[in-house]
């Protein structure tokens, strides 16, 4: 029977290489996240918790029981701890004016005779990304518009949250304008609940990227921030080449803002507006 330690840190410290080497391997096949030696503490304070909610004795017994075909559940689990990325509302301001006062004009004079405009958020984290979106459009008054908003991520557990759309008062202090905030939420005891006209304007799902994305789409615009970052050479190409063919001609794709297509893909021009840099299926 394995002896509990007094806290997360300390069931962590004792990570023998070669389970460190498991985790990476794990964590890459299931993700395709790319976990450099350099990720010990990172490993460590998002695994440590799943150690001590299974009072384990340390990070090494996790690996023990997932080399032996623990509970997929758990395997799961693991995955989603290392896959749940860093997220606000209007992440990046300078790229939602450009869309707003530059590229969706342009888009909605080619679309006009269909008034339909569809949109992909590919690593929708718990929504923010997704609502903020919605929340642009209505402002924008697109009334007379078909709006499909589609958000996928790895992660099951954040999806859920994401659907929920309940926010605690430090996520919509980050990002999110006053006015927005009294427009669009309403308070449920301590949490802000987004309002159903906006929930209702995006549909959620589970998506690894790595999957082909032939049934996907078309879209007009794709937001995949933040996340080539965590890819391999390989599989950077083959997902900005899966997206593309997923983009309408003319169509827009979003990227963090330190991540970048080129020596990637050769097929989309870059379009520089409101301080930010865009790409475009010519």
């Amino acid at each position: 029977m394995s002896t509990m330690l007094t806290g997360p840190e300390r069931a962590s410290i004792r990570l023998d290489p070669e389970n460190y080497q498991f985790l990476q391997d794990l964590v890459y096949r299931e993700s395709g996240i790319v976990l450099n030696r350099d990720k010990h503490y990172l490993i460590e304070a998002r695994l440590s918790p799943i150690v001590a909610q299974q009072r384990m004795g340390s990070l090494n017994e996790l690996c023990r029981l997932l080399r032996t075909a623990g509970p997929s559940t758990l395997r799961q689990q693991v995955v989603d701890s290392m896959t749940t990325n860093e997220t606000m509302f209007f992440r990046e301001p300078a790229q939602y004016e450009a869309l707003r006062k530059v590229i969706l004009p342009q888009v909605m004079n080619q679309r006009r005779d269909r008034r339909r405009l569809s949109f992909w958020s590919a690593a929708a984290s718990s929504g923010q990304e997704a609502y903020s979106l919605a929340i642009m459009l209505r402002e924008m008054g697109l009334d007379d518009w078909y709006i499909q908003i589609h958000a996928t991520d790895l992660s099951s557990r954040i999806l859920q949250r994401a659907r929920e759309g309940r926010f605690l008062q430090i996520e919509v202090n980050r990002g999110l304008p006053m006015q927005y905030l009294v427009k669009y939420f309403r308070r449920e005891d301590l949490d802000w609940v987004i309002r159903d006209e906006v929930r209702n304007m995006v549909r959620f799902e589970r998506f690894d990227l790595r999957q082909g994305m032939g049934a996907l789409g078309p879209f007009d615009v794709v937001f995949c921030r933040n996340v080539l970052i965590y890819f391999d050479l390989c599989t950077k190409r083959r997902v900005l080449g899966e997206i593309r063919n997923t983009l309408l001609r003319g169509g827009h794709l979003l990227l963090g803002g330190s991540e970048t297509i080129l020596g990637l893909d050769d097929g989309y021009e870059l379009v520089p507006a409101c301080g930010a840099v865009l790409y475009r299926v010519p």
